[in-house]
This record gives C-alpha cells, structure tokens and sequence, in this order.
C-alpha cells in the first residue's frame, strides 16, 4: 500500500516490473507491464472473492474512458445527458462560458431565496463533474459557496452551467504514451479579493503529465491577501505542496522525478519571495504554513518559472 494514498497498491518482480492497483470500495481497476503479473493477479482475485472481470477499462465510477494503443480518453458525456434529464434541461440552449465574468455574487444579495436542497443536489452533481472537466472547477467551487442559503441569482448561474454543458457535453481529455516529455509540470494562480463578501482571494492550479492534466483545484484562501503578490503567494504554496504529494505517488508507481517539478506563475514578486527570504519585511505578518514553499524551493523538489499572463 502507498504510504501517500491509501487506495493505491504497488507490487513490484524483479527490476522491471510492476503490477499498479487501484481500490475504491469494491471496485478495481489494474495495470501492469507484465502479461503474467496480470494473469497472476486476476486468477488470484477471482480465487479469493466473487467478482466479474469486465475486461479493457471503458467505465469506472462515473468516468468514461476509451483506449487504443497510443492514447486514452477520459470524459463524462453519459452522466453530462443524465444531469439534462435529471434537472429537465434536455431542451435548454447552450453558451459558450460556464459562469458570467462580469457578473458579482455574494452571500446576500437581497435576491428571492430559493430551494436549498434544489440547488445542492444541482451543485453536487457538478462537483463530481468536475473529475475529469478542469474548465468548470472554478465555477463549480464558486457556487458551492452559496449552498447553505441560496438565492435565484445563484440557482440562475448554476443552470447556465448546464446551458454550457449543453455544447460541450464530450469534452474530455486526452492522453498520449508521449514518454518523451514525462515530466510533472504545474501552473499556479490567484485573483486578489475576488470574494465580494470577505475580499478574500481565490487559488487555482492544474498540473500536467506528458500530454494531459492530471490534477486541478480551484478554492478560496483561508486568510485575506493585502496584496496580489500575496495572494499569488499563498497560491503557490498550495500548488507546492500538491507538488510533493504528486511526486510521491508518481515514485510510488515507480516514475521517480529526477529533476525539480516545474511551477509556473504569472507574478514576478511572488517567484523573488520563493527564491529569497530577504523579501522577510514584506512577509513577515504572512501565516507560517504560506512559507513551505521555501523549503521547497531550496531543497530543488520545485522550481518556480515566471508565464506571462498572456499565456
């Protein structure tokens, strides 16, 4: 078992191969280099437990996924039409952007309240959207902020959603055996006092392996930012320490990670306050868990790299 994720089981033969679980209650799925690992492992299993091998992994929990020999495609198109049914949207007209950029929400709005336990079972459903959809995380976790006391402006936003799903129902993700760049790569941002109700700011990162993202997340920061370089910073040390996590699995599954994960932001002052703590007058009154990303930095599991917002 993984030290780093409980569901994750790695059985090693030899030098070379590996045989890779991974457990969720009591579904499986299974990979391996080696035709006689696998073999040994599903006649065991079969041995052991009642259970159905379903073959080639085309639906797991939600997900769907389609295989060829050079790439896998993961999407979420089945559960997209059931949530039209579900919510009786079938006939709704798509949009091109999940969420409204110049429209501002807040907790209370003066707005008509509307069925809690509606709009829970809505933003719930999105959430488990998001799996394999990084273009709705952002939404999807603003909106969750308002489930406690809803009011139509937020049930209205939620439904545009799904009028965006509407048009981008097979959206997916691909990935491609492109073992010539397998090299973890993230990318770290933040608005500054986005939240209309306590101005505090919101992280964003996504990570890259080879030829797809494997990792996302979109939340608001526990503190308030006195500055958009601040703000950046608590976004990055977050990305930071998914970074570690990530690196551990991946050397679990035996993929080590020679050389310094790669972190991208836009902010030239937050990479300077990674860098170098002489920046310690201007982050002195900044949470001591912010400043994990130091450590990092020097111990060279992360190199921060400045992206142009343009990009």
């Amino acid at each position: 078992m993984s030290e780093s994720e409980s569901t994750l089981h790695v059985k090693l033969r030899g030098n070379d191969e590996v045989l890779i679980v991974c457990l969720y209650v009591d579904d499986l799925i299974y990979t391996s280099n080696s035709t006689a690992l696998i073999a040994e492992f599903k006649d065991f299993m079969i041995g052991e437990f009642e259970m159905t091998d379903i073959g080639l992994m085309n639906y797991f929990l939600g997900l769907e996924v389609k295989q060829s020999n050079t790439r896998i495609f993961i999407s979420q198109e089945k559960y997209v039409n059931d949530l039209f049914e579900k919510f009786q949207m079938k006939d709704c007209n798509p949009v091109k952007f999940p969420m409204n950029t110049n429209q501002k929400f807040s907790l209370n709005d003066g707005e008509e309240r509307i069925d809690g336990h509606l709009y829970r079972s809505l933003i719930g459903s999105m959430l488990y959207l998001k799996n394999c959809r990084p273009d709705i995380m952002f939404a999807t976790s603003f909106l969750s902020r308002f489930m406690q006391n809803p009011s139509k402006l937020h049930y209205e936003a939620a439904k545009r959603m799904l009028r965006y799903f509407k048009g981008t129902s097979s959206y997916g993700i691909w990935y491609t055996n492109n073992v010539d760049n397998f090299q973890l790569c993230g990318y770290s941002d933040s608005d500054w006092a986005g939240s209309v109700d306590d101005r505090r700011s919101t992280t964003g990162y996504i990570f890259n392996l080879g030829s797809g993202a494997i990792a996302w997340n979109s939340k608001k920061q526990p503190s308030t930012a006195l500055s958009s370089s601040e703000a950046e910073y608590m976004a990055a040390t977050s990305a930071s320490c998914q970074t570690v996590w990530l690196r551990r699995i991946l050397e679990d599954m035996k993929q080590h990670q020679k050389v310094s994960t790669v972190v991208h932001c836009d902010n030239q002052s937050t990479i300077a306050m990674a860098r170098n703590s002489i920046f310690h007058s201007r982050t002195r009154h900044v949470e001591t868990r912010h400043h994990f990303i130091r450590e990092l930095v020097d111990k060279g599991s992360i190199k921060m790299s400045y992206c142009s917002t343009d990009e």
